[in-house]
């Protein structure tokens, strides 16, 4: 039986065309003509979705998309979702719809895939991964792996992946960890166990979380100022295993005590290990109430924490989530 696979196009550098005179945006019914009809997998229903460009990627516009991708699965009885995405934030969206995808994620292949080149550009390497993106999302395979990202016929999990390259086709990795797979002709071949499933989540997220990089002599007011404005909570990028300035300190637990809570993040990549179980010295923001990412990159920390507050979370509800991850 062929697969039935939904593929939501919001444009971005796959779909443009910049050839002075030539200039021109392609549908997600466009695209698809770029792949040769031998060389489709399954049976394909395009949705062109209204979005920014990915670097300017609204929270709204990622739930959105995630709504959609796990719906399609749970009510449509889609076999797989392609979503075509920049390559910006792609890694932002793809963890906040595996955060997101719940039951989805185990019955069906939800995939995120864009370009680095232009479609009219020499050797464009869209048409290729929309291709090996699409029958990524048909393959059996990737049910209960979760959200991956697609690119140069890799499939990277949402928890790992990163752009390294601004330039490169090969801009994407999930090292210190290997692909999860990678599409082979008609088929995909796993590599590697992917990694846990994340908790359920509860309610839609809170889309006001604010995420700071730290650095030596960083004014504390910039965290009250951004809660003053409105975040529920943050997130620090701070460095090494977890280390922020001591001046921030009292600031943090100010924040916990108001409920507000404050995770730590690292722009190294770190251990999968909890703040608390630090030595003193880099875990001294848990004991004023501080939150690890664990081995979250700082956006990705971001994403959780947007999940963790729901509705109605604290501080509480934060530290649980995280714990869970």
């Amino acid at each position: 039986m062929t697969k039935r696979v939904l593929l939501l196009a919001t444009k971005d550098t796959i779909a443009y065309s910049r050839r002075p005179g030539h200039e021109a945006i392609a549908s997600g019914a466009d695209l698809l003509k770029t792949i040769p009809a031998d060389l489709l997998t399954a049976d394909v229903t395009v949705e062109d979705v209204l979005a920014e460009p990915s670097w300017d990627m609204s929270p709204a516009t990622m739930l959105t998309l995630a709504r959609r991708a796990r719906a399609a699965i749970l009510d449509d009885s889609f076999d797989g979702v392609v979503i075509i995405h920049g390559t910006d934030t792609l890694e932002d969206t793809a963890f906040l719809i595996d955060l997101q995808a719940g039951p989805a994620a185990l019955h069906g292949g939800i995939v995120l895939t864009g370009a680095m080149r232009h479609l009219d550009d020499l050797s464009t390497d869209g048409p290729r991964n929309l291709a090996s993106a699409i029958t990524a999302a048909a393959d059996p395979a990737l049910a209960g792996v979760g959200v991956v990202a697609c690119l140069n016929d890799e499939l990277h999990a949402a928890r790992w992946v990163a752009k390294v390259d601004a330039t490169s086709v090969t801009a994407f990795s999930s090292a210190p960890h290997p692909p999860v797979g990678r599409v082979i002709g008609t088929g995909v071949e796993m590599l590697a166990p992917p990694p846990p499933r994340p908790p359920e989540p509860r309610g839609e997220p809170e889309s006001d979380v604010a995420l700071i990089k730290t650095y030596p002599g960083i004014d504390p007011v910039l965290l009250t100022a951004v809660v003053d404005a409105g975040a529920r909570g943050i997130v620090l990028e701070g460095t090494g295993m977890f280390n922020v300035p001591v001046s921030l300190l009292a600031a943090i637990s100010d924040l916990t005590e108001w409920d507000v809570p404050v995770v730590i993040a690292s722009r190294c990549r770190t251990r999968d290990i909890d703040l608390a179980e630090l030595p003193l010295g880099s875990g001294l923001a848990a004991k004023v109430g501080a939150i690890g990412a664990r081995s979250l990159a700082p956006g990705k920390a971001r994403s959780a924490l947007m999940v963790a507050l729901g509705p109605n979370g604290g501080v509480k509800a934060a530290r649980d989530w995280f714990q869970r991850l």
